[in-house]
C-alpha cells in the first residue's frame, strides 16, 4: 500500500490516538520503575525487558489503530526515510528508567519521507505529557501552552546536555565535546545532563532549559521532540544548523535567541564535514 502524503493524514486524529496509546501504558512503565538489565547491546548499553514488552505494546496498537508500519528501537522496522512511519522508544533513559531515576520517557513520533509531523513524549515518573503535531500548538498535559519567550542568549540560562566519554572517538568526538561544555558555561550558562535526550528536548519545548545538545543518530531519540519544539515556536536544527530529518546525526534545539549562540559554539569545530545517515536495521535484535 503507498503511504499518504502528509497532506492527506489526520494529524489531530492521529495524535489523539497516540496519545491514548501512551496513556494506557502509563502504568506499565511505572510498574516496571527499576528493571534490571536484559539484553546487553553494545558498549555498556542495555535494555529492560520493559523496553521490550512496550515496544512490543506500542507496534501492535500503533498498526492496528492507525494502518501505518512503525520503527522501533529494540526490533526495528521499515525505513523511516520513506512513506508515512511510526518512530518508538520505548524507554528513553533506559539506565535512568534501570536505576528508578525519573528522567525516562516513553518517545512516539510520526515522520513522513523523514520529516516529523507528529510528536509525543510522555514522562510517567513526573506525570508530565507533551504533545504536538506539524500546524498545532504544543500541549503539556493536554493543555496548549504558551509559545516559548525569546531569551537573550545563553547568559544565565539552562541548557541540556549529553554525558560522554572525554577520550571517546568517533563521528563526534569526546574532546570536542568537552570544549563545547566548556564554552556554553563560559557563557555563563547552566549545564544540565538529564541522560534522557526526550526528556531535554520536551523541556526546552515547555521553556525550562534554554537549549539541549544532542549527538545521537537514532532519530526515535530526536523525532518527538523536534515537532515538540518547533510547535512551541524554537528552532530545531543539526550542529550544522540544517534543519532535522531522521537522516541527521545530531540535534540542536532552542528557544528563540539561544539556539543562535548554540550554533555559534559548535561551529568553532573541527567536526567532520556535514553528512547525513542512511537506514540500517538494528544490530540488537531482541
Amino acid at each position: 500500500m503507498t503511504p499518504a502524503p502528509v497532506g492527506e493524514l489526520d494529524l489531530p486524529a492521529l495524535q489523539a490516538t497516540a496519545t491514548a496509546i501512551l496513556d494506557e501504558a502509563a502504568d506499565e512503565f511505572l510498574a516496571g520503575l527499576g528493571a534490571p538489565r536484559a539484553v546487553v547491546k553494545r558498549g555498556t548499553d542495555f535494555a529492560t525487558e520493559m523496553d521490550l514488552s512496550l515496544e512490543r505494546r506500542f507496534v501492535e496498537q500503533l498498526q492496528e489503530r492507525t494502518s501505518i508500519p512503525v520503527h522501533g528501537e529494540e526490533f526495528g522496522g521499515p525505513d523511516p526515510s520513506v512513506g508515512a512511519v511510526w518512530l518508538v522508544d520505548p524507554i528513553d533513559g533506559t539506565f535512568n528508567y534501570s536505576t528508578g531515576l525519573p528522567s525516562a520517557a516513553m518517545l512516539v513520533a510520526l515522520v513522513v519521507d523523514g520529516e516529523p509531523v507528529i510528536g509525543l513524549t510522555w514522562i510517567p515518573a513526573l506525570g508530565q505529557r507533551f504533545a504536538a503535531h506539524r500546524g498545532g500548538p504544543l500541549l503539556i498535559n493536554g493543555e496548549p501552552a504558551a509559545p516559548l519567550a525569546a531569551c537573550e542568549g545563553l547568559h544565565g540560562q539552562a541548557v541540556g546536555y549529553v554525558s560522554y566519554n572525554a577520550d571517546q572517538e568517533g563521528r563526534f568526538p569526546g574532546a570536542q565535546r568537552a570544549r563545547v561544555q566548556r564554552e556554553i558555561t563560559g557563557r555563563h550558562a547552566r549545564i544540565r545532563v538529564h541522560g534522557c535526550t526526550g526528556f531535554d528536548m520536551a523541556y526546552v519545548a515547555g521553556g525550562r532549559l534554554a537549549g539541549a545538545v544532542s549527538y545521537g543518530r537514532h532519530p526515535w531519540d530526536h523525532a518527538a521532540g523536534v515537532v515538540l519544539v518547533r510547535a512551541a515556536g524554537g528552532s530545531a536544527t543539526d550542529i550544522f544548523g540544517r534543519p532535522w530529518t531522521v537522516t541527521t546525526p545530531s540535534l540542536v534545539a532552542a528557544a528563540p535567541g539561544a539556539h543562535a549562540e548554540l550554533l555559534e559554539i559548535l561551529a568553532d569545530g573541527p567536526w567532520p564535514s556535514p553528512h547525513t545517515l542512511t537506514y540500517q536495521p538494528p544490530n540488537n535484535p531482541a
